[in-house]
């Protein structure tokens, strides 16, 4: 199902992209600093929404993600250390990282 579910994700960005360009065929000059691009206005347009999902998905990577991912790592640590050798695991918990 998810699949599935990737596939149409992926044909629906691809029309729309394609959409966006036919439809945005005019030039524009894209002043980067040092850099001076001449792009069609679609392109220009799809390459300001990628890098801002880009930049997105790195910022709650950052903010989220990374801090959970470390707690996690801490909790572990703990619990490993508060079971001795003596001791079994409770069963359905699996102390193994993702």
């Amino acid at each position: 199902m998810r699949k599935i579910g990737f596939i149409l994700l992926a044909i629906v960005a691809i029309v729309v992209g394609l959409l966006v360009g036919t439809l945005n065929s005019s030039p524009v000059q894209l002043d980067l600093l040092w850099i001076q691009l001449e792009l069609p206005l679609g392109l220009t347009i799809l390459l300001g929404f990628s890098l801002g999902v880009v930049t997105g998905l790195i910022m709650i990577y950052f903010a989220r993600v990374l801090p959970l991912r470390l707690q996690l790592r801490q909790v572990r640590s703990t619990l490993i250390k508060q079971n001795s050798p003596g001791k079994q695991d409770a069963p359905g918990l699996s102390l193994t990282d993702d």
